[in-house]
């Protein structure tokens, strides 16, 4: 069952409906804390019984995500026939896939990296939250903002 945000269009998604959106795409933003600020990174990824895996190499990713700072990913989607839009967003923690068992089930989840180097990291985000939303994309013309309407100085 999908409910809708008070005073919008836009649909609530249940998780079951984010899990199933979520296994249609494999591109999405990982997004981590490095040092003293926020950092996004994309990733391609699976779905695997309830939670996310991507691969990856040594480098900040792979140390912002494994810290002990909560991690997110997002992913979303248009449907260009429909003009449904949606965005679903995993919080969890990250962890590092070290068990040979594990490892092997994970490689068979057929995850190629897009990016050319070594990737041997597997990376497990086990979710303590998943949201959604779908909403419909508006035409460009529906976009006012109250600074539409304001003057703008000359050119020179």
């Amino acid at each position: 069952m999908t409910n809708s945000a008070p005073g919008s269009g836009t649909e609530i998604l249940q998780a079951n409906e984010c899990w199933e959106l979520l296994r249609g795409v494999s591109v999405g933003r990982l997004a981590v804390w490095v040092d003293d600020h926020p950092d996004i990174f994309p990733v391609n990824y699976k779905v695997d019984h309830g939670s996310l895996v991507f691969r990856t190499g040594e480098g900040t990713k792979l140390h912002a995500a494994l810290n002990e700072a909560p991690v997110a990913i997002e992913a979303d989607g248009v449907n260009a026939d429909t003009g449904l839009a949606w965005s679903v967003v995993v919080k969890g923690q990250a962890t590092a896939v070290k068990l040979t068992q594990d490892v092997l089930d994970t490689v068979g989840l057929l995850l190629f990296p897009w990016e050319a180097g070594q990737k041997d990291q597997f990376i497990r985000i086990t979710p303590t939250s998943v949201s959604g939303r779908r909403f419909v994309v508006v035409p460009p013309a529906t976009w006012w903002t109250p600074l539409d309407d304001a003057p703008t100085a000359s050119p020179e």
